[in-house]
């Protein structure tokens, strides 16, 4: 990445213009034009450093549930497991930690009960059975940008 592949990230990460021509936009904000900015903006995401453009939405005001979970999955097993549990598109997040539980993933749906379902079918499809359903109790969210 050079410099101005790091202005392009630091402008939409959270801020990319919901207009019919968001790259124009990010180009003026930048001083590159809109091609030269839809270029690189698919080469990182070619390249891994983009992982997705997409909105961010409030599970809640959606009427849809969200909860952390953590599982204990034999080393051997960690990649099987992950690739059962992100087929789900209610998960958003699934990561590897260095603790017992060392599978822990997000996952969101229209209901608890959707969710507790699901983490059965996971179980059963895996062999995995400590997995472990942590629902927020109180909810603290914060803005986070990484400047680049």
């Amino acid at each position: 990445m050079d410099d101005m592949d790091r202005a392009i990230v630091n402008e939409i990460q959270s801020d990319f213009p919901i207009i019919s021509r968001p790259y124009h936009e990010v180009g003026k904000r930048v001083n590159l034009s809109e091609s030269e900015v839809f270029e690189r903006v698919k080469r990182l995401k070619t390249d891994g450093v983009i992982r997705r453009i997409g909105g961010n939405f409030d599970s809640r005001r959606l009427d849809f549930r969200s909860t952390l979970c953590a599982a204990k999955v034999p080393e051997g097993d960690v990649e099987d497991f992950v690739r059962v549990v992100n087929a789900y598109p209610g998960v958003t997040h699934n990561y590897q930690r260095n603790h017992d539980y060392n599978v822990w993933f997000t996952f969101i749906a229209p209901s608890m009960s959707h969710i507790e379902e699901a983490l059965e079918e996971i179980s059963r499809a895996t062999g995995v059975t400590e997995i472990v359903n942590l629902p927020a109790v109180k909810r603290f969210k914060i803005k986070v940008d990484f400047e680049v």
